[in-house]
């Protein structure tokens, strides 16, 4: 019997992305960190319970990086629910715990980049504002705008490197990825992301944003 899993619950507005349902950062880094092996192998046996909590422990994470890579809004929104149907479809293919992480930002990369070769994206859209915090201080308003204008020169100077190097920036710098599960992510070796980075890390300074 195939195993179904509804994921159309797990929508990326800022009500879901700040449920009091969510562990905070620290504390659902800690239970990943000690669950890993466990949640894989309960993923690997087809449980639904295993799979929500998967879904609750990266939605957010995913969702930022299709917005990081250049989809708007709502088609972020389709292609993560997308990559998590694609993890829960070909969960045999995950080795191990400790390879969840990559695992499933390689599935998000992919399904990115079947998205531009479709052909149905040409163009990267302004990166997402939500999570900056709002004040009613004129203060903390204009560093927030200020940081908005940051992310806007970055976002046009990102529009401007080949794909594969905006996602090894995304990737590293933006997802917090480590050299190591970022290459795993982006499907090459180590020192090939190295080298990839620091073409990309150049052609930033050389636009001086």
């Amino acid at each position: 019997m195939e195993k179904k899993i509804n994921f159309t619950e797990h929508k990326a507005d800022s009500a879901h992305l700040r449920s009091e349902k969510q562990a905070p950062d620290d504390r659902k880094g800690e239970y990943l960190a000690q669950n890993h092996d466990s949640l894989a192998s309960r993923l690997k046996a087809g449980e639904r319970l295993a799979a929500t909590e998967l879904v609750d422990a990266y939605y957010e994470q995913i969702y930022l990086f299709m917005r990081r890579l250049g989809h708007d809004r709502h088609l972020s929104e389709d292609l993560t629910q997308e990559c998590f149907l694609q993890a829960w479809h070909h969960i045999g293919q995950l080795r191990s715990g400790g390879a969840l992480n990559s695992w499933l930002y390689r599935i998000a990369s992919n399904v990115s980049k079947a998205h531009w070769r479709r052909g149905k994206g040409r163009e990267m859209v302004g990166f997402d504002a939500a999570g900056l915090p709002g004040s009613d201080n004129e203060a903390e308003y204009n560093n927030n705008a200020g940081h908005l204008e940051q992310l806007g020169r970055l976002q046009v100077a990102l529009g401007k490197l080949p794909r594969k190097w905006q996602e090894t920036l995304v990737l590293h710098y933006m997802q917090g990825l480590t050299i190591a599960e970022a290459a795993q992510a982006a499907g090459i070796r180590k020192g090939t992301f190295k080298s990839r980075l620091a073409r990309a890390l150049e052609a930033l300074r050389k636009q001086d944003i």
